[in-house]
C-alpha cells in the first residue's frame, strides 16, 4: 500500500471519527475533546523530554493533565475548569522551577496548551444546536484554510511566510487560505440560515489567521526540539498535533470571541443565536 494511499484511508477514518460525536455532541463529543487534549500533551511531552532516567517528578505532570482530563469529562462548569487548569500550571512551574536538573520547564506550557485545546473544543460545541454550527464553522474555516494554502502556496509560490519555522509556507498560500477560509465560513453561515453574515466573515477571518498561527507555533515547537512530527500516531500524518494544531487554535479564538458575546459556558449561543 502506498504513503498516499495510507494518507487517504487514515483522513477517511479521522473524519468519520471526529463527525459522528460532532453531530451528536454533549458526552460523546466532550470524550472526543479529552481524547484530543490527552493525545496532544503525550506528544508534547515525547517532544520536550529528553533521554535518561526517569524521576519520580517527572511523572508529576501527567497526574495533573489527568485531573484536568477528569474534570473535563465531567462536564464541570467552564470557570471551574479554567480556575483548575491555571492551578494546575501554576503547580507545574513551580515544581519545574524547583528541579535544578532543567527538566520540566515545558511541562506547565504543555498542560496549558493541551487542557485549552480540550476545553475549547467541548464547551464550543455544548449539546445544543448553535454548538453544532458554531463547531462546524471552525471545521470549515480551519479546513479550507488548509486546503487553500497548500494548493495557491503551490501554484503561486513566491516569499516564504516564516522560513526559519516552517520553509514550506508561502505568503501566497497564507492569504490563499485566508481567502479559502472565509468564504468556507461564510458559505456554512449562509447555509445554517445565521443573518449575521458581515461579521462571521470578520470572525472566519480572524479564525484563518490564527489556525495559520497555531500551525506556525507546532511548527516552531518541532523545530525547538528538533522533530518532524510530534509522533507517528497517526499513520501517514504524524502525530494528532500536526493535525490539529490550526484547529485548536482556532476553536481558542472562536471560544473567547462566544464568551465576549455570550457566556462562558455557552459560547456558541454568541455566535449562532438559537
Amino acid at each position: 500500500m502506498s504513503n498516499l494511499q495510507v494518507r487517504v484511508i487514515s483522513a477517511v477514518v479521522l473524519i468519520a471519527l471526529i463527525l459522528v460525536p460532532t453531530w451528536y455532541g454533549g458526552v460523546p463529543f466532550r470524550l472526543v475533546a479529552v481524547l484530543i487534549a490527552g493525545a496532544v500533551f503525550y506528544e508534547w511531552v515525547r517532544m520536550a523530554r529528553f533521554g535518561g532516567e526517569l524521576k519520580l517528578l517527572d511523572f508529576l505532570p501527567g497526574v495533573l493533565m489527568l485531573v484536568f482530563l477528569a474534570a473535563l469529562a465531567a462536564g464541570l462548569p467552564a470557570l471551574a475548569l479554567l480556575v483548575l487548569l491555571v492551578a494546575l500550571v501554576a503547580v507545574a512551574a513551580i515544581v519545574a522551577a524547583m528541579r535544578r536538573d532543567g527538566a520540566g520547564r515545558w511541562d506547565a506550557p504543555g498542560i496549558a496548551y493541551a487542557g485549552l485545546s480540550g476545553l475549547s473544543l467541548a464547551l464550543l460545541r455544548g449539546d445544543d444546536h448553535s454548538g453544532l454550527l458554531a463547531i462546524l464553522f471552525v471545521f470549515a474555516v480551519v479546513w479550507a484554510t488548509d486546503i487553500l494554502a497548500y494548493f495557491v502556496g503551490r501554484a503561486v509560490g513566491g516569499p516564504k511566510l516564516a522560513p526559519s519555522i516552517s520553509p514550506g509556507k508561502t505568503r501566497s498560500g497564507a492569504l490563499g487560505g485566508a481567502v479559502g477560509g472565509v468564504v468556507a465560513g461564510v458559505v456554512l453561515a449562509a447555509i445554517a440560515g445565521a443573518g449575521n453574515l458581515a461579521w462571521l466573515g470578520f470572525v472566519a477571518l480572524i479564525l484563518s489567521v490564527v489556525s495559520q498561527a497555531g500551525d506556525l507555533f507546532e511548527s516552531w515547537v518541532k523545530r525547538r526540539h528538533g522533530r518532524k512530527d510530534s509522533s507517528q500516531l497517526i499513520p501517514g500524518h504524524g502525530g494528532v498535533m500536526d493535525r490539529v494544531d490550526g484547529l485548536v487554535a482556532a476553536a481558542f479564538a472562536l471560544y473567547l470571541i462566544g464568551w465576549a458575546a455570550a457566556s462562558a459556558d455557552h459560547p456558541a449561543h454568541g455566535l449562532f443565536a438559537g
